[in-house]
């Protein structure tokens, strides 16, 4: 059974009156949460603080920090030792299409070639991939306002997506 979820989630619809959600403090049990083992986690938090935009929640110190940005946009940093490859998985978390070049500034500040993007998909939305310091590969994504006569709205009513035409 499919039922409309939209009011579940903190991820405004896509448009030029878009707004922020900010970020969420509470505390919930949390569907979906992503844990990075780090060495150095002072450094990891920094980068997922200034570059991402995340918010340390609560922090056991030398062991864990607990980030959030949007609800359900969970992360936990762990004492441990990183990935020495690049992982194969991606985490994605959603934002605003006018936080993408801000989000891309940031972390190339703090880590020169850490972004590749932004780049339009065929799925209607801008992407944004960073290799954080923990060599965790992190994807933002921005739902564009789609064009109801454009090529990917109809993509989209092939694949069965219910796209208003005009």
């Amino acid at each position: 059974m499919n039922f409309d979820a939209f009011d579940l989630s903190p991820v405004p619809a896509p448009g030029p009156d878009a707004q922020d959600p900010g970020v969420y403090r509470g505390i919930y049990g949390m569907p979906m949460f992503v844990t990075v083992p780090t060495a150095d986690l002072h450094a990891s938090v920094d980068f997922w603080t200034d570059g991402l935009g995340f918010i340390d929640l609560f922090t056991i110190p030398g062991q864990l920090t607990h980030l959030r940005r949007w609800a359900f946009q969970d992360v936990l940093l762990v004492a441990g030792e990183p990935a020495a490859d690049l992982p194969a998985a991606t985490v994605g978390f959603a934002c605003l299409l006018d936080q993408l070049d801000g989000i891309a500034r940031a972390c190339t500040a703090l880590s020169p070639g850490s972004t590749d993007g932004p780049r339009v998909t065929p799925w209607n939305t801008t992407d944004l991939e960073i290799r954080t310091p923990e060599n965790t590969r992190v994807n933002f994504t921005a739902a564009m306002q789609l064009d109801p006569d454009s090529e990917t709205a109809r993509n989209l009513r092939a694949i069965g997506f219910d796209v208003p035409s005009s």
